[in-house]
């Protein structure tokens, strides 16, 4: 009777080794972003909101923020923003900011303009993981900023939830 018998090598090759330390890279990666996203809150949001306030109060008016007060679906609720602005040299909108305070990332979007925008208004549409609020800050080319916020109501939540 002839046996075969083959022997086993416990040496990884060089592919082994390779793919080994990919795939405990890509474990430690993932582990070390999560647990930022999972503390990503309302204190995130007011932090992102600093930075574009710069030690500026907002001031409440000239903001029109119109989303739905019932989402039925998070993965996408329209957003549309504008701002009373008359979009000229000395007066314009140079920028809107959106915010979710209940998103893993609060930044949802910017919008920049300039006086040859005629006007500033923008529409698109974002995902929210769960009921939250949604805050717009329109910075003005005199360095005021003026702020709004709408609360949404997620019945399915776009982010995982």
């Amino acid at each position: 009777m002839n046996m075969n018998t083959t022997k086993h090598s416990t040496k990884l090759n060089r592919r082994e080794i390779l793919f080994s330390l990919g795939a405990g890279s890509v474990a430690l990666v993932t582990l070390t972003m999560l647990p930022g996203l999972a503390r990503a809150d309302k204190a995130a949001t007011d932090a992102e909101m600093k930075k574009i306030l710069g030690g500026k109060t907002a001031q409440e008016g000239r903001i029109t923020l119109d989303v739905p007060q019932i989402a039925e679906n998070g993965n996408t609720v329209q957003l549309e923003v504008a701002v009373d602005s008359p979009m000229t040299e000395k007066d314009y909108v140079k920028a809107v900011h959106v915010f979710a305070d209940g998103n893993p990332v609060p930044n949802v979007a910017s919008f920049h303009f300039t006086p040859a925008s005629g006007k500033a208004a923008a529409a698109t549409r974002m995902r929210l993981a769960k009921t939250q609020n949604v805050i717009a800050l329109a910075e003005m080319s005199d360095g005021s900023i003026y702020s709004t916020q709408a609360a949404v109501k997620v019945t399915i939540g776009g982010c995982g939830g």
